[in-house]
């Protein structure tokens, strides 16, 4: 029965090749969508830990409450003693302490008059210390375009776009206008080191980054910092450990009833990105379950299309004695065996896309001229080892679901009915 079975496969293209290639389609789609989605939010992620989130952040708790405003006059003061309580109990996690700050960013001309001017948005971390790893955390190197890395305090970075609009040239002056922790006027001269470009709009639009302690100097915060972020080891967000290390400093050092105690948050408790790791973990259900309902719609059609045209095939075996649930069950087995051959095409198919675009990606930097998101203008698929079987899961279920239903008619065939089939 089984040689029967491929043979009838084989040679009648109508029952095999559309089915095949629907359900290639769908496993396709099912691989490439999934595996891109996944690289989309996994950037997502990625580039909110590196440039804004950490793993975990910590900060006072008037300061937590407007973050949103950069409240630098509510910033954690002693970090270096807190940092090396948090290196001694953390020691499997990577410290860094930052300070975020506003202002205007004047090039004076050869006489010291304003030349060019603009809104920035600063970042000072710790680009020198013995202990620091933050510039391979924000990929400093690879996202330099002219000049070098800063190596003097008073020295800054400046994204590259930001610096063309303003005509700023290495080796210059540029003045940060700003208030200090204390609320008085801050100017302070750094010196243009290089320019960077991250491939993150947000970043790219107008970020200068200064070393640490040449910030606390300029906006008068010795032994200071807005906040102070928190990675693991192995770079890898791990959404439950980091809520209960947060949860563990928390009852160790913050109090409710002391605004400028220490606070700390994870990554999932920032900027609603809770909800996108919730969509992240349910992507590839919610696409699966979609062209499993699609695909077995279809299948379904072409189910009741073959049993029409295989009445006459189907009412011989009946005459000739085979039980009906046999030929339902062998209708079954033959669906199986699409499913098997088209999710294996189509797996193939949808890998071989999504690993050219894990390498390559898709530029959608247009679309985010004005996006205050941190994603990367360049989306990667990323390839997971759920990516080599999810497209068998809408390929079998669909495939077999849309046989079952199209193949109830057997059950409803009459006997009465063959002999006058047969006679045409």
């Amino acid at each position: 029965m089984m040689a029967f079975l491929l043979k009838g496969l084989a040679r009648d293209r109508s029952r095999s090749l559309f089915p095949v290639l629907m359900v290639s389609a769908g496993a396709f789609l099912t691989v490439f969508l999934y595996s891109w989605m996944y690289g989309a939010m996994g950037d997502l992620v990625s580039s909110n830990a590196r440039f804004d989130t950490g793993h975990v952040k910590i900060m006072t708790r008037a300061y937590e409450e407007l973050a949103d405003q950069i409240p630098n006059d509510l910033a954690l003061l002693g970090i270096d003693r807190l940092l090396e309580q948090l290196r001694k109990q953390e020691a499997g996690m990577i410290w860094a302490p930052r300070i975020r700050f506003g202002g205007l960013l004047d090039i004076p001309d050869e006489q010291g008059q304003t030349r060019a001017q603009g809104p920035i948005m600063g970042l000072g971390v710790d680009l020198f210390g013995p202990l620091s790893r933050e510039v391979e955390t924000l990929n400093l190197q690879h996202a330099l375009v002219r000049g070098r890395l800063p190596k003097q305090e008073n020295e800054v970075l400046i994204s590259d776009e930001f610096a063309e609009r303003l005509g700023v040239n290495i080796g210059e002056t540029a003045t940060l206008l700003g208030s200090t922790m204390n609320g008085s006027m801050a100017m302070y001269n750094f010196t243009v080191a290089g320019t960077v470009r991250f491939g993150v709009a947000a970043m790219d639009r107008g970020t200068i980054i200064a070393d640490i302690r040449g910030v606390q100097y300029a906006l008068d915060m010795q032994d200071g910092a807005g906040e102070i972020v928190g990675y693991t080891e192995n770079m890898l967000y791990a959404d439950e450990a980091m809520l209960k290390l947060a949860e563990k400093f928390n009852n160790n050092f913050s109090r409710l009833d002391d605004e400028f105690s220490p606070i700390m948050v994870s990554l999932s408790q920032q900027n609603g990105l809770a909800e996108y790791l919730g969509l992240a973990d349910k992507v590839g259900g919610i696409i699966v379950g979609i062209f499993i309902l699609a695909m077995s719609i279809v299948l379904w059609n072409s189910g009741l299309m073959n049993s029409l045209r295989r009445y006459g095939e189907i009412g011989v075996r009946l005459a000739m004695g085979e039980p009906r649930g046999s030929v339902y069950r062998w209708m079954i087995f033959e669906s199986i065996i699409i499913g098997i051959v088209g999710s294996i095409l189509g797996t193939l198919l949808g890998l071989a896309i999504a690993y050219y675009l894990q390498f390559t990606g898709i530029d959608v930097g247009n679309f985010l001229q004005k996006s205050t998101v941190l994603i990367s203008n360049v989306i990667r698929a990323r390839v997971t080892g759920w990516s080599y079987i999810i497209g068998f899961i809408p390929g079998l279920v669909a495939s077999v679901a849309g046989t079952m239903f199209a193949g109830i008619g057997v059950y409803r065939r009459q006997t009465s009915q063959l002999f006058k089939e047969l006679e045409v």
